[in-house]
């Protein structure tokens, strides 16, 4: 919408020009922080908890972030996603309180204290360490908080959860307890993934995969006993010489750890005989594969046999005198290798479940450092990663190696250190999925629980469905202790666990976690003190966040227990989503949540995820410095967020263009209202003009297409609605017609005054569509609303709730939605044949074209009862209908049936003041320039003579 060109000056007073002081250029990056300002000097947070009070709770749960560096994209996708949630939900009338938290502990902060302070017990002393992070996670807070309210993210950020305060420290050891009075929790010799960077175990959730290359070898385990293996296949003892199992690694270096070779029991072998003489055991689906690998030319099969039949035949470790037995384990799949698996309980969860079954030894010869342990024959002291080569050394010096290679395949990483994990058995701390059937339980609550996209809930069940027990012991400095007292001999927990848990608890509200590492075993513990010792494990971090149910949603009286939503990144299926889940089961039996929506990756243009080391990194800060928060918002708005989120600078330039458009929408309506009062100019919906009523009828429409796409959480259809609403039905067209009787007619006419009462009512309502999405330009505009910002319980935008004064069109209404649509469509067709006598030069502006409606029926009678409106509506200087059957040869169809229009240059003269052509034009000599109507309306009231 263009402003009106200005008529000549003596004619210019008589005219009602919008004015406004509400600023055409938005200069976000300067007003934003005002507004923040203003927010907290209103107490703003603290006002909407007072308003709430009686209001049904929503609670939108934060998940923690990890306070450790500024905020990038996907941090600010995430907060503004959840304020959109909470800000829409308490405009729906509820008491959605929002309390934000954040990860405290773990490793991460340890390494960055590291590289100033050096490892704890060296030059600083483990307690000196602990202090350290615990003010190194501080700063990190106060910065992330700052840029998460620079964002506009409206919280409880005086009293946000912090994993480290003291109180919360005391309830993770609760949950803790908690947990192991359910009975879930146990002690294991068990293999986890250990990152040799850490020196520690690692969790489901801290392991990614990347690609890697290793050596990948064919190893043979020879039959110890031919007579053996010749009685189970039914052949002549002579025709078994030199029999053996090959088996297919990419570890060599678990070989010194193996116990057994598994086959699947219901799988058919072939034994191969091979020009060697030798006798093979292979996979008959393998088979093919196998031998063009080995380059097999001349070899015959001698027989076939069911792995069920080999359960415990003798094989020769390849290069050790022991003698491992071949198991049985549906585990073992045909996809590659030869259908035969080396098995070590100590390196692989599913060797470990299947040695278990045959009591297999977990023999674990690899340390903390990741070196051969002493005794360890041939290898004592070798660390794994050069071990590979000694391994395929010795095998080929015992003629056991029959192929190698090197591939290139996907491989666990720690997603800190980014470099390589082994699995290797240590003594930890699990809580199980299938002690007390915390595996079943989680698949049930699954299933009652809505998942946002739908996608999500076969994304986790899957992650359930093959998770091992979850490793909840961690040997680091910075974490909450794992305090229980160990028997020395036995490594039983204390009887008394339950009890002392909660004494240490006691102790940690008021000491922090030091109160562990300070506490006397004697003082405890008393007589049983020599015979037990403190334990030296941390919790696993994804523990202190999975608790958080319990230990924030429990206590804080403005939330509850399950939350209504957690909103949280895809990664977070295998993270906190899981770890939530999995505790809140064990100790509540119930899902911590009955929503949980998902949002995808930040990534650039050509899909790659945002990284420092490749230079594509976005900071939000920048943004906020250039464009302003609102722009980042909008393009959270504007985004599928279910999937994966393409971020630019190009990007965030084509957001501010549609935010200009959102913006000059809102001003335009602000400008015309300059001299409304709602209390005194308000006109009734009875005596509002149909134009009037149809535009707050469809913005009645709008609204609840709004709302129901907030309560769902579609924010990108939130966005599209909106800049359709304000491109094409406020600014290609309602505006557009009722410039001129803004403009031209007197100010206190009712047609002026319905017209403004259609944009007050527009704009109360555009404010608060726009709050949740657009914080700060909303804010910003509800102060410009006539009288709005001065009463109690209106000072912002953000104290009310959806409007509730936009009226519904009549259920008999003739113009109805309907109709209007129609008119819209003629008007579409009209301006191609404009635009065509324009381009032709036939035409310049509109105003100087004459118009024919040919039409008939119900159309033709509603056409002919807007009278002098349709010429309005179509913007031109004349409209006039007629029969269909009387249309001329210049007469054009549309895209309405049986409906044509014919657009003809007027003769007439320009009126100087509205610039319509008419005949009525000079006709007046006080004004000769002037058409009737602009007479009319500069030297009287004429109201029934005016454009309605």
């Amino acid at each position: 919408m263009s402003e009106p060109t200005e008529p000549k000056k003596e004619y210019k007073n008589t005219l009602n020009l919008p004015k406004t002081d509400f600023p055409m250029k938005a200069d976000l990056a300067k007003r934003e922080p005002a507004l923040l300002q203003k927010w907290q000097d209103l107490q703003l947070y603290q006002k909407l908890r007072e308003q709430g009070r009686g209001r049904e709770n929503f609670v939108l749960h934060d998940g923690p972030p990890y306070a450790n560096g500024p905020i990038h994209l996907g941090h600010a996708v995430n907060k503004i996603l959840k304020d959109m949630v909470v800000k829409s939900k308490t405009l729906s009338g509820f008491n959605a309180a929002f309390v934000p938290g954040w990860d405290c502990h773990g490793l991460p902060i340890e390494l960055r204290v590291e590289k100033t302070l050096g490892k704890p017990g060296h030059k600083v002393s483990a307690a000196q360490f602990r202090q350290a992070c615990r003010e190194y996670a501080s700063t990190q807070i106060q910065l992330q908080s700052e840029a998460f309210q620079r964002l506009g993210v409206s919280a409880d950020w005086a009293h946000p959860y912090l994993t480290m305060n003291y109180h919360f420290e005391a309830n993770i050891l609760r949950s803790l307890a908690k947990i192991f009075q359910k009975g879930h929790l146990e002690r294991g010799f068990k293999p986890v993934h250990w990152c040799l960077d850490c020196s520690s175990a690692l969790a489901e959730a801290e392991v990614e995969y990347q690609d890697k290359t290793s050596p990948a070898v064919d190893v043979l385990f020879r039959v110890s006993d031919l007579a053996d293996l010749a009685q189970r296949l039914g052949l002549p003892p002579a025709e078994l010489s030199a029999a053996g199992i090959p088996i297919w690694t990419t570890t060599p270096w678990t070989l010194p750890a193996n116990e057994a070779v598994a086959l699947n029991p219901f799988v058919e072998y072939a034994v191969v005989a091979t020009a060697h003489g030798e006798q093979w055991l292979l996979a008959k689906p393998l088979l093919e594969t196998v031998v063009q690998r080995y380059q097999l030319k001349d070899y015959r099969i001698l027989t076939e046999v069911l792995g069920e039949k080999l359960e415990f035949l003798k094989l020769q470790h390849p290069f050790n005198d022991r003698l491992v037995p071949v198991i049985l384990g549906e585990h073992v799949t045909m996809d590659s290798g030869t259908g035969a698996v080396h098995t070590a309980p100590a390196h692989g969860q599913d060797d470990y479940v299947v040695g278990k079954k045959y009591q297999l030894p977990v023999n674990n010869p690899v340390g903390n450092n990741g070196c051969f342990v002493k005794g360890t024959p041939l290898f004592e002291g070798m660390h794994v990663s050069k071990a590979n080569e000694a391994v395929l050394a010795e095998l080929e010096k015992k003629q056991n190696l029959i192929h190698r290679e090197t591939i290139t395949h996907s491989y666990p990483h720690c997603w800190r250190h980014k470099t390589p994990l082994i699995f290797r058995a240590t003594p930890q701390w699990f809580i199980s999925m299938s002690r007390q059937g915390l595996r079943e339980l989680a698949l049930q609550a699954i299933e009652q629980v809505k998942w946002v996209p739908d996608w999500g809930k076969a994304r986790i069940i899957s992650m359930i469905e093959n998770r091992p027990d979850w490793c909840i012991s961690r040997q680091r400095t910075w974490g909450v202790p794992l305090s229980l007292f160990i028997h020395k001999e036995t490594g039983e927990p204390h009887p008394e666990s339950l009890a002392l848990m909660e004494k240490v608890a006691e102790r940690m509200e008021k000491e922090g976690i030091e109160a562990w590492h300070t506490l006397s075993t004697e003082e405890f513990l008393g007589a049983d003190a020599p015979f037990y010792e403190k334990s030296l494990d941390t919790l696993d971090v994804w523990f202190d966040s999975g608790v958080t149910h319990h230990c924030v949603l429990g206590p804080r009286p403005e939330l509850h227990f399950p939350a209504d939503l957690y909103l949280e990144g895809s990664d977070q299926h295998r993270g906190w989503f899981q770890s939530s889940l999995l505790t809140a089961l064990a100790m509540e039996g119930q899902a911590p949540y009955k929503t949980v929506l998902t949002h995808g990756y930040v990534i650039d243009l050509e899909g790659r995820k945002m990284s420092k080391s490749i230079g594509n990194v976005i900071d939000p800060a920048e943004v906020m410095k250039t464009l302003g928060a609102d722009i980042l918002r909008l393009w959270v708005a504007s985004i599928d967020y279910r999937a994966e989120i393409n971020a630019s600078n190009e990007i965030f330039t084509r957001t501010s263009e549609t935010y200009r458009r959102i913006r000059n929408t809102a001003r335009f309506l602000l400008a015309n209202l300059h001299d409304f009062d709602p209390e005194q100019h308000a006109v009734s919906p009875e005596q509002m003009l149909a134009l009037d009523r149809w535009v707050v009828d469809k913005a009645r429409l709008v609204q609840d297409e709004l709302i129901k796409a907030y309560a769902s959480y579609q924010f990108h259809l939130i966005y599209q609605k909106l800049h359709q609403f304000c491109a094409v039905d406020l600014g290609s067209f309602y505006l557009d017609v009722i410039k001129d009787r803004q403009y031209t007619i007197p100010a206190n006419s009712l047609a002026r005054r319905s017209a403004q009462t259609a944009m007050y009512h527009l704009i109360e309502a555009m404010a608060r569509w726009l709050a949740p999405i657009l914080t700060f330009t909303a804010e910003e505009l509800w102060q410009y609303i006539p009288g709005k910002g001065k009463k109690a319980g209106e000072e912002s935008v953000f104290l009310s709730t959806w409007y509730t004064h936009l009226a519904a069109l009549p259920a008999t209404a003739a113009m109805n939605q309907a109709y209007w649509e129609d008119v819209r469509r003629l008007r579409d067709s009209v301006n191609k044949e404009l635009e065509e006598k324009r381009n032709a030069g036939q035409l310049g502006s509109a105003l100087e074209a004459e118009v024919t409606v040919y039409c008939e029926g119900h159309l033709q009678q509603q056409l002919r009862a807007l009278g002098e409106e349709l010429r309005f509506v179509l913007i031109t200087s004349r409209a006039a209908v007629l029969p269909l059957a009387e249309k001329n040869g210049d007469a054009r169809p549309t895209e309405l049936q049986n409906v044509w229009v014919s657009v003809t240059p007027t003769t007439a003269t320009k009126c100087e003041r509205c610039w319509h052509r008419l005949p009525s034009v000079g006709q007046d000599a006080n004004h000769p320039g002037l058409c009737e109507r602009c007479v009319v309306n500069v030297e009287g009231p004429g109201e029934e003579r005016l454009y309605v």
